[in-house]
């Protein structure tokens, strides 16, 4: 059930960037703090499930996408993704070390974005993927180190796609979004019309206009399109370059709707993935991460956040419980899906215009405006009685 308007009260507020924090346990999803405008140019106030660009918190629901195919056995986690592609993917200097979706997933594949990572319509996947400023040179797939890579979510929807013959954009849709009762998609390409209306666009924190004004959406070109390329879809191979539908970072969702994500996740999978599922991914991100300053805990698509005994730049509740899930950062836009499987609550939240980093507040952790945010919508749920733990 849906319950709380947690819209802020008409003011100052409504002129200031967009800001939504949603609150969600087994039963409930809340919205806490709802305030901020969607769309500079109309003035169009945010609503609680306006459709943002959640940037790498993507990755988690790609992974989720993977988790559900192989439930499927269209799928091997672990197996060589040549199968599946369809010609021979190997890391240069390493011809006898095969690349696996756990590695990718898990950003231990060797892949680096040394060379860039999106490769538009009308572009190769293949060979962007054969040059070596795309690979670890030191170490082969699976025994290389930690490195958060965006590279490796083209590779996996790519893989996704040709094993099961679906566009990327399909597959969560039926995978992920349509189990939920949630509309949302990537790049728009399967959002309705009503639903575009209601994006929030990202600006950075100069006032500049960064993705989803108008004029950046349908019927616009909403794809990464190679120059001289048509901004068409409609003889797109699956399996070819799912780059165009951005997995790294290109969901675009409601805070309401990712709650609901949210919501399955902390009901140990129920309407999404299999219990047994669920264990092994939030069982994936466990170990620590050598040498990790903020990614100290990462597995399969997903981040333990907070974990005791460990010296890392993640403390965003500070109340000592662990939590999973992903962040994003992108475009000025700062977000967050974490959830305590324990207390079975959590937190869908993104604000907007946050300066890039700076070396005066460090190369990694999360900005201090959004540990505010956190913060505020934390204590906001103390005064109405729900306690967040």
């Amino acid at each position: 059930a849906l319950s709380g308007t947690g819209k802020a009260s008409a003011g100052d507020t409504a002129r200031e960037p967009a800001r939504v924090v949603v609150a969600f346990d087994r039963e409930r999803i809340e919205p806490v703090i709802v305030e901020g405008v969607a769309e500079r140019a109309s003035g169009r106030e945010v609503a609680a499930n306006d459709p943002v660009r959640i940037a790498s918190i993507s990755k988690l629901v790609m992974a989720l996408a993977a988790l559900r195919l192989a439930e499927e056995g269209v799928v091997d986690l672990d197996a060589d993704v040549s199968d599946y592609l369809g010609w021979k993917l190997r890391a240069p200097g390493f011809p006898d070390a095969p690349v696996t979706l756990t590695q990718i997933l898990s950003h231990r594949a060797g892949l680096r974005d040394a060379g860039g990572y999106i490769i538009p319509l009308g572009e190769s996947l293949r060979e962007k993927l054969a040059a070596p400023a795309s690979w670890h040179a030191d170490a082969p797939p699976g025994e290389a180190p930690f490195v958060y890579a965006n590279l490796g979510s083209p590779l996996v929807a790519s893989v996704l796609e040709a094993a099961s013959g679906e566009r990327y954009d399909a597959l969560l849709k039926r995978l992920v979004f349509a189990p939920l009762g949630i509309e949302a998609c990537v790049n728009w390409t399967r959002c309705s019309p009503e639903r575009i209306a209601r994006a929030v666009a990202l600006y950075r924190d100069t006032g500049e206009p960064a993705r989803d004004f108008p004029g950046d959406l349908p019927p616009d070109c909403a794809i990464p399109v190679a120059e001289g390329a048509a901004c068409d879809l409609s003889d797109y191979v699956p399996g070819t370059n799912a780059s165009v539908f951005s997995p790294q970072g290109g969901v675009r969702i409601g805070m309401v709707d990712l709650a609901r994500i949210g919501q399955a996740l902390v009901g140990g999978g129920k309407g999404l993935v299999s219990a047994q599922s669920l264990a092994a991914m939030l069982g994936s991100a466990r170990p620590g991460v050598e040498g990790q300053a903020f990614f100290c805990g990462y597995g399969l698509g997903v981040q333990a956040s907070e974990t005791p005994g460990r010296t890392c730049l993640d403390d965003l509740f500070g109340d000592g419980a662990v939590r999973f899930g992903h962040p994003g950062e992108a475009y000025g836009l700062r977000a967050g899906l974490w959830f305590d499987p324990e207390s079975g609550r959590g937190l869908a939240y993104f604000l907007t215009a946050i300066p890039p980093r700076t070396g005066a507040e460090g190369t990694s952790g999360f900005d201090r405006r959004e540990i505010a945010l956190v913060q505020r919508a934390m204590r906001l749920l103390e005064e109405r009685g729900r306690r967040p733990r």
